[in-house]
């Protein structure tokens, strides 16, 4: 008797207008699962992030559905990038959430890397229909980190200018003398919209029934993991996982995050709070 072959994983591209009237571009990956994640990247990424992808991957591998977009702004998404720019990626968030729901899915969790985790706490800290939170490297306090990409003197001259253009270059991981360049304009109103986003305030409105796992590294050095020790400290139903020698890329690591993400999703309803490394 031949034996039974699972459905392969289809993954289409699906576009979903946010609240602004922009199209957000997305790929998801079906494996028919009523349940599906949502995916979102950091800062200046997109949805083609190897983190993003990978860990798409990994859910299809557990008969989960996933979803990773590009904020408007970014990658395959109509709308200009902009500095600061949380509560709009909020916004967009809600949008496919709802896109989702009104499908008959049930959203199984929401995921942000970097800049994304804050975005899902936040959406966590205003909405209360997410049963899993996941904040893989986010950043606890926003007036950190601002000096790296714009210089000491930032407010002085954007109080001047009205804005800053910020151009730095990278070198890109794995890949042996190859740099990669990242040009933004920073305006006034996205830099004061960063500087008055309270991560500490939004987390104490995070719901109870809400389990929220905080991942890092302890090499991560764009975003210090005592970050997430303090995420630990003031969410309600939190577990913490560091990972040893792990960066802000998880260069080496895609395999321990995918690992720690899925036992976290199958079976968050046993969270409970403490940490593990």
């Amino acid at each position: 008797m031949a034996m039974a072959t699972q459905n392969p994983v289809v993954q289409k591209k699906v576009v979903i207008p946010n609240k602004y009237g922009e199209k957000l571009v997305g790929i998801l990956h079906e494996t028919e699962s009523p349940d599906i994640v949502i995916l979102c990247h950091g800062f200046h990424s997109s949805k083609e992030y190897n983190t993003m992808v990978n860990l798409a991957a990994a859910l299809e591998n557990g008969g989960f559905s996933a979803f990773r977009v590009d904020f408007a702004g970014n990658g395959e998404s109509e709308g200009s990038f902009q500095y600061g720019n949380y509560w709009r990626e909020v916004d967009d968030l809600r949008s496919v959430i709802q896109h989702f729901s009104e499908a008959n899915r049930t959203i199984r969790a929401i995921l942000g890397h970097s800049k994304g985790g804050n975005v899902v706490l936040l959406y966590a800290s205003k909405y209360h229909d997410i049963s899993r939170v996941v904040n893989v490297s986010g950043r606890y306090d926003l007036t950190e980190g601002i000096v790296e990409h714009l210089g000491k003197d930032f407010m002085q001259r954007i109080k001047e200018d009205g804005f800053i253009d910020v151009k730095f270059t990278y070198q890109k991981k794995d890949v042996e003398n190859k740099t990669g360049s990242v040009n933004f304009r920073v305006t006034e109103e996205g830099l004061l919209e960063r500087l008055s986003t309270d991560m500490h305030e939004a987390c104490l409105h995070i719901s109870k029934e809400c389990w929220v796992l905080t991942v890092h590294g302890t090499e991560d050095q764009i975003i210090s993991s005592s970050d997430a020790v303090k995420f630990s400290k003031i969410i309600p139903n939190h577990k913490l996982h560091i990972i040893e020698g792990c960066d802000h890329g998880y260069a080496h690591y895609q395999g321990d995050l995918a690992s720690v993400v899925l036992d976290f999703i199958k079976g968050a309803s046993s969270a409970q709070q403490g940490s593990t490394s």
